[in-house]
C-alpha cells in the first residue's frame, strides 16, 4: 500500500524524463490556516446574526440593557396629579394580544440597540386613541425620502413588496408609525446601529473564538508545515506544479487533520521534512484578545464589564457600583429618549395635558444612592456642616421654620439658640393677619419632615407614644423584602415609612395623621386580586404598599392614635388663651363637618405633594382661603356664576382653585390669594 509520500512522488515523476531543470524556490509549504477577510457589517440581518446571535458579548449588552429597561413602572400624570386608572395606563401595561409591558418594551429597546432603529406601529379607528401598539422589524421598514427632514411614508415590506404604506404628515412629521433612532451623522432618516461601530471589535472576538475552535478540532495542536524538497538528477531543486500543490495539501489535510487524527503519528522520508509553526504561549493568549475586544464591545454599549463577566475590571469597585453606573449611564438617558418620543406621538391622542414619566425612583439600584446620599446630607446636618433645610432640599422636600441654623454637634442645638444672639423666625406661611404665635394650625407641626423632626410639636401631643408595634414592624419588613425582590410596589415616600418602622422610630403627628389617610385611601386595595395568599399575582403592587404602611396593624395603630392626637389637641387648644379669639371666630364661619372635608382635602394633597417644595398646604392655608370665599360670597353677590347654591359651595370652589395653583404652579383663572400659597411656591406674593 503505497504512503502518502509515495502518492505525492508519483504527482511529478513525468518531471524527471523531461530532463528540465527548473529555476531554484523556496521550499513548498502547506500553511493550515483561517483564510477570513474582515467587510464591514450594515445590513439588518448581518447585524442581527454576526453581531447579536454569534457574539455573546453583543447579545449579554443588549439583552442587559432592554431587560432592565423594560422593568421600569411607567406612570401617568395630569399635571403633577399622578393618575392611578387610565386607558392610557392600560395600553402600556398591555400594548397588543401577544405581548405584555415588559416584552413589548424589551423588543422596542433591542430593535433600537440592533440596528439603530425600532418602529412603533398605532391600531386603532382614525381620529381616535390607540387601542394595540406592535413593535416592528427594523428589516421590514423602508422609509421614503422628501426634501425635507421630514419622511413621505413609512413602507412596511414582505418578500420585497410593499405590504403597508403609512404616511406621513408633512405638517407636524406624525404617523400611525412613529420611528424611534439613534444619531447616524451620515444619514438623514436611518439611525446608527452600535453594532455597526463596533464591528471591528466584535468581528476579532468572533475570530479569536473561530481560532480557538478550530485549534481544539485540530488536537488542540498548533499549526505546522510539511517541507518537500524534491530535486531533479542533477540535485537541483524543482518546483511543484499547481495540481501537484492542491493533492498535497488535500491529503495532508485528510489524513493528519481534526480531532479523529490527532496525534497520530507521521512517517518523513526521503525529501520530506516536518517544520514546526507553533506559536509562543503569549503569542496564543487569545483569551487576552477576547477580553479586549469584549471591553471595547461593552463600552460602546455603555455597559460596566464586570456586568458582563469580563475578569481585571477596575472601573468599579464592586457589582452595586457597576450596576449603578449602568442605569445613570445607559438606561436612564435611553429612557428619557423614549418617554419624550410617547410624549410627544402618543400621549396627546388621550390628552392634552397628560404626561407618562418612568418611576426612576421605583429602581432598586436608585434607591441604594438615594440612601447613601440620605445618610451623607444627615451625617453634615449632624455635624454643624449643612443647615437642615440645606439637607432638605437636597432629598426634594420643602423648608421648615427655622431649619436654616447650623446645628451644634454635641447638642444638636441650633447656634443662635446656644448663644442667644437671636430669635427664632416667624412662619411666613401663615396669613399676615394671623402672623402671630400659637397659632391654631401650627405650621411647624404641619410642615413635620419625613425625619421625625419632633422639637416644634406641642406638648399635649408629644406625650402620646407613637413608637411603632412589633406587628407594624413585621409588616414593614415584609413589604421591603417584597419591594426588592420584585422591584415594584409602593413609592419612595412608602419604602421611607417602612424604614421608620423598622427602626422603631416615635413617629411624629404628622406622620401619624398621614398614615391614616393613606390606610382610608388604599382600603379598596384589599378588594383586589391579588392581595391575599393564593391568589394570582400575590403579592399585588397594592398589598406591597399596604405592608409598607404598616399593614392591618399600622391601620388599627393609626386611626386610634389619631383619635388621641386629636383629643390632646383639643385641650391644648382650649387651654390656650392666646387663641380662644380666633378660634371662635374661625368656628363661626367653618364648621367641623367643613374642617374636616378640608383636612381630608390637606392630607390627600400633602400626601402627593407634599414633600416638595413649595408644595404643601396646611390646614391653616386653606380656613382661611375657605373664610375669604365666605366673605367674597357674602360682600360681591354679583361676581357669584349662578350655578352656585350656597356661600359654601362657592368657598370650596376657592379652595380647590388654589389647590390647582399650588401644584400647576398657575391659576385656571385670575390669581387669588397669593399671599397664603406655601413658601418657596414661584407664584408667592
Amino acid at each position: 500500500m503505497a504512503s502518502i509520500f509515495d502518492n505525492i512522488r508519483n504527482l511529478f515523476g513525468g518531471q524527471k524524463e523531461q530532463k528540465q531543470i527548473l529555476r531554484k524556490e523556496a521550499p513548498v509549504v502547506y500553511y493550515n490556516s483561517v483564510n477570513t477577510s474582515y467587510q464591514q457589517k450594515t445590513r439588518y440581518d448581518q447585524l442581527s446574526e454576526e453581531g447579536y446571535s454569534e457574539n455573546a458579548i453583543v447579545k449579554k449588552c443588549i439583552d442587559l440593557i432592554a431587560n432592565n429597561a423594560s422593568r421600569v413602572k411607567i406612570n401617568l400624570f395630569r399635571g403633577d396629579q399622578e393618575v392611578d386608572e387610565h386607558p392610557l395606563l392600560d395600553l402600556m401595561y398591555s400594548p397588543n394580544p401577544t405581548q405584555g409591558q415588559v416584552e413589548f418594551f424589551a423588543s422596542l429597546y433591542s430593535y433600537l440597540l440592533i440596528s439603530g432603529n425600532s418602529y412603533i406601529l398605532e391600531s386603532g379607528a382614525e381620529n381616535s386613541p390607540p387601542i394595540e401598539l406592535y413593535t416592528l422589524r427594523p428589516d421590514r421598514i423602508r422609509i421614503k425620502g422628501s426634501q425635507t427632514a421630514i419622511p413621505k411614508a413609512y413602507d412596511y415590506m414582505i418578500g420585497g413588496q410593499i405590504a403597508n404604506s403609512y404616511e406621513v404628515d408633512p405638517a407636524t412629521g406624525n404617523s400611525k408609525v412613529k420611528h424611534i433612532k439613534l444619531f447616524n451623522p451620515l444619514d438623514d432618516y436611518y439611525g446608527l446601529s452600535p453594532i455597526q461601530s463596533a464591528a471591528t471589535d466584535i468581528d476579532q472576538h468572533n475570530l479569536a473564538n473561530k481560532h480557538n475552535v478550530n485549534l481544539l478540532q485540530n488536537g488542540a495542536r498548533p499549526s505546522g508545515a510539511v517541507v518537500f524538497k524534491p530535486k531533479d538528477e542533477t540535485g537541483a531543486q524543482i518546483q511543484l506544479s499547481d495540481t501537484q500543490r492542491n493533492q498535497l495539501m488535500s491529503d495532508l489535510t485528510q489524513r493528519f487533520s481534526g480531532t479523529g487524527n490527532a496525534g497520530k503519528p507521521m512517517l518523513l522520508e526521503g525529501d520530506f521534512d516536518w517544520k514546526e509553526m507553533g506559536l509562543s504561549p503569549k503569542d496564543m493568549d487569545f483569551i487576552q484578545l477576547k477580553n479586549m475586544s469584549a471591553k471595547d464591545i461593552a463600552l460602546i454599549f455603555g455597559v460596566p464589564s464586570q456586568l458582563i463577566g469580563i475578569p481585571d475590571a477596575q472601573t468599579y469597585s464592586n457589582f452595586a457600583e457597576a450596576k449603578l453606573a449602568l442605569y445613570n449611564e445607559t438606561i436612564i438617558p435611553l429612557l428619557d429618549r423614549i418617554q419624550s418620543d410617547l410624549n410627544e406621538w402618543l400621549v396627546p391622542r388621550f390628552g392634552d395635558d397628560l404626561e407618562i414619566r418612568y418611576d426612576i425612583d421605583s429602581i432598586p439600584a436608585m434607591a441604594e444612592q438615594r440612601t447613601r446620599v440620605f445618610e451623607s446630607v444627615t451625617q453634615g446636618v449632624q455635624n454643624g456642616i449643612l443647615t437642615r433645610n440645606e439637607a432638605r432640599e437636597q432629598l426634594g422636600y420643602e423648608p421648615i421654620n427655622g431649619g436654616d441654623s447650623l446645628l451644634v454637634p454635641a447638642t444638636l442645638m441650633p447656634l443662635n439658640v446656644a448663644s442667644d444672639e437671636s430669635k427664632p423666625e416667624v412662619d411666613e406661611d401663615i396669613p399676615d393677619d394671623a402672623n402671630e404665635e400659637n397659632n391654631e394650625e401650627d405650621d411647624a407641626l404641619e410642615n413635620m419632615d419625613l425625619e421625625n423632626e419632633i422639637d416644634e410639636i406641642t406638648k399635649a401631643e408629644s406625650d402620646i407614644d407613637t413608637t411603632p408595634t412589633e406587628g407594624m414592624v413585621a409588616e414593614a419588613k415584609k413589604g421591603l423584602e417584597w419591594r426588592k425582590e420584585f422591584g415594584r410596589g409602593g413609592t419612595i415616600i412608602g419604602a421611607t415609612r417602612a424604614n421608620q418602622l423598622v427602626r422603631k422610630e416615635r413617629l411624629s403627628p404628622s406622620v401619624v395623621r398621614r398614615m391614616k389617610s393613606f390606610f382610608a385611601r388604599h382600603e379598596v386595595d384589599k378588594r383586589a386580586e391579588g392581595f391575599r395568599p393564593g391568589e394570582k399575582g400575590y403579592p399585588s403592587n397594592g398589598r406591597i404598599a399596604w405592608a409598607l404602611w404598616g399593614g392591618d396593624p399600622g391601620q388599627t395603630w393609626s386611626y386610634k392614635k389619631v383619635e388621641q392626637l386629636d383629643r390632646e389637641r383639643n385641650k391644648f387648644l382650649e387651654n390656650a388663651s392666646e387663641l380662644k379669639e380666633d378660634f371662635i371666630e374661625e368656628e363661626k364661619q367653618v364648621t367641623a363637618a367643613i374642617k374636616a372635608g378640608l383636612k381630608r382635602k390637606v392630607d390627600e394633597h400633602n400626601e402627593k405633594y407634599g414633600d416638595k417644595p413649595g408644595k404643601r398646604v396646611t390646614l391653616r392655608m386653606l380656613s382661611a382661603v375657605f373664610r375669604r370665599g365666605i366673605g367674597a360670597y357674602r360682600t360681591s353677590p354679583g361676581s357669584v356664576r349662578p350655578s352656585v347654591r350656597s356661600e359654601e359651595q362657592w368657598a370650596y370652589a376657592r379652595v380647590n382653585g388654589f389647590l390647582y395653583a399650588v401644584r400647576n404652579n398657575r391659576y385656571k383663572r385670575k390669581p387669588y390669594d397669593t399671599d397664603l400659597l406655601p413658601k418657596g411656591h414661584p407664584m408667592k406674593s
